[in-house]
């Protein structure tokens, strides 16, 4: 890979990083489903209108959009409104380790014992993680967030299935039919909404036009390119560095504590990922990724 389409990759792998401190700002003005709707709406607006989808994967993107609108981004977001950045930007990690294993089961795929391996330390790194005295009350937030990458990887599974779709399209789509149910959950379960929309402030509304445009078009519209230019084996290694730059970006940005256990759980966590990866089963790809 060039030195200039590296510094592309590592330009995207810092913007989905940032995204976790960006997302926390955006929590600080608006209730977690509540953002994600508005969020979704702006996608939706700038990406619809330019990419159409055949007509027979309305129904499985429909299907993907129940399981990340209602589930997963519900539990994401309320799990990080209630821990740090830099904590976040790991435990999502677990959602490589749950693909395995779900690729398992439905797909048949081999685990072998390198990638057993790789998803016994990754857990073990969420565990080191979880043990942390000083994450307290927040340890349901942690939960959540393990949750939520349980439900991405069934995400995951159905992507694979979905088959060949330009990737804007399925985010564009997906998120004009995940907006609907995000409002209905948002109206059942959070007040407020019209008080955050007067009361919003330059800070807020920049954190959803990042996490909009920044995290899914920008980063995407770079990121596709080099998939399409490079083989797997020198793309896939670059999304191992996304929490690290979540973790420097909590810890600079929002004076995330560094501590041990967050470094040694870490490094647990990032390498049996990387080991995974590295073996590359069916659902764990590059196309396959959550930035939140």
């Amino acid at each position: 890979m060039s030195l200039t389409h590296a510094l592309q990759a590592l330009a995207v792998m810092a913007l989905w990083g940032l995204n976790f401190v960006v997302s926390k700002w955006a929590l600080q003005e608006f209730s977690p489903l509540f953002v994600m709707f508005i969020r979704f709406v702006l996608v939706a607006a700038l990406i619809v209108p330019f990419f159409r989808i055949p007509r027979e994967k309305l129904l499985p993107i429909a299907a993907l959009s129940v399981t990340l609108g209602s589930i997963h981004f519900p539990l994401m977001f309320n799990g990080l409104n209630g821990i740090d950045a830099a904590t976040a930007s790991l435990a999502v990690q677990a959602q490589v380790p749950f693909s395995s294993l779900l690729a398992a089961v439905v797909f048949k795929d081999k685990l072998g014992w390198r990638r057993a391996t790789g998803m016994a330390a990754a857990f073990a790194g969420v565990l080191v993680i979880a043990g942390e005295p000083r994450l307290g009350n927040a340890l349901p937030s942690l939960f959540m967030l393990l949750a939520a990458s349980l439900a991405f990887a069934v995400a995951s599974i159905q992507m694979k299935l979905i088959g060949s779709v330009n990737g804007f399209a399925v985010n564009g789509w997906m998120a004009l039919m995940a907006a609907p149910q995000l409002l209905v959950l948002s109206l059942l379960f959070e007040h407020g909404q019209m008080e955050s929309l007067a009361n919003a402030t330059w800070l807020g509304w920049g954190s959803i036009v990042y996490m909009a445009v920044g995290v899914t078009i920008i980063a995407y519209g770079l990121w596709y390119p080099l998939l399409n230019r490079y083989d797997v084996n020198q793309t896939m290694p670059y999304l191992l560095t996304v929490p690290v730059f979540g973790v420097a970006a909590g810890v600079l940005l929002m004076d995330n504590p560094l501590t041990v256990n967050l470094l040694l759980g870490g490094a647990l966590t990032i390498g049996g990922v990387g080991i995974i990866v590295k073996r590359r089963p069916r659902t764990v790809n590059e196309t396959v990724t959550n930035p939140t």
